[in-house]
Parts: structure tokens; sequence; C-alpha cells
């Protein structure tokens, strides 16, 4: 991976539209083969609509690095920091197997890169130490 490294996530996926199509098919055939209760349906419908949300009005993220910043772009959130502000960056693969990515400064403040702005961590680690910045791996901690 050579540098810059450029990563651009949307919320509209493939994968999210066939989950809520099949989690709504579900629903109106519980509704109209197992008579459920539609309190119960509507309930669990709500659920759905942050996932329709990201359907509906797909959101960019976006994440940048070169040799002297790292910046990331997020519906809510925007940094731009100067690499030589970064002591190093953390890599907390979760229990359900998604990695979180936290900059760590040299004071040790800690922040949290959002996860609609986190690539694939193999590739921008690789990235990551390209450009001269340590990085940690940290496997299933349940804090932190």
């Amino acid at each position: 991976m050579s540098l810059p490294y450029h990563y651009q996530s949307n919320g509209r996926r493939r994968a999210t539209t066939i989950t809520v199509a099949i989690v709504w098919a579900m629903l109106a055939l519980a509704f109209l083969l197992l008579d459920a209760a539609p309190l119960v349906l509507l309930f669990i419908f709500l659920f759905t609509l942050p996932a329709l949300y990201d359907l509906v009005a797909d959101p960019v993220s976006t994440l940048f690095l070169d040799d002297t910043h790292l910046r990331w772009k997020t519906p809510r959130q925007r940094a731009d920091i100067p690499v030589t502000e970064i002591d190093h960056l953390r890599f907390d693969t979760r229990l359900d197997m998604s990695v979180r990515l936290t900059i760590v400064r040299p004071s040790g403040v800690k922040i949290r890169i959002p996860f609609a702005a986190t690539p694939p961590h193999l590739t921008f680690e690789s990235a990551a130490r390209q450009a001269g910045i340590k990085t940690e791996r940290h496997h299933f901690s349940l804090m932190g």
C-alpha cells in the first residue's frame, strides 16, 4: 500500500438492503401466517429505521492519510491531525470481529475514529507504518 491512502464508505450497501428486506419479509410473514401481535412487530420494525435512513440518505465517510496528516470526515465529525501529533494507532478487535481504531497522542489523549470512517485494518495498518506511525493491536478486550 502506497501513500497517500484514501478510504471511502457509503451508507447505501447491498448487505443493508438485503437485511432490511429480509427482516421486513419476516415481519410480514409473522403478521400474515402466525397472527403475531402488531405491537411486537412494530417494536421490531423500529430497529430497522437506522438502516433505512442509511439507505435513503447514503451518508459518505472518508479517511485520508499521507506523510503529513490523517484526516477523516463523516456526516457528524471531521478531523485533521498532523502525523507528528500521533504517538501510535491502536487497533482493537472486538468480540463481533469488528476493529475499532483509536489515535493515541503523545500526551495520552485518545481519539476514536468513527466506525463509518474506519478502513480495512490490514491495509490501513500497512499505510500507517509507511507514514512512520507506530501501531498496536489488541484482541478481544471487553473494556477500553
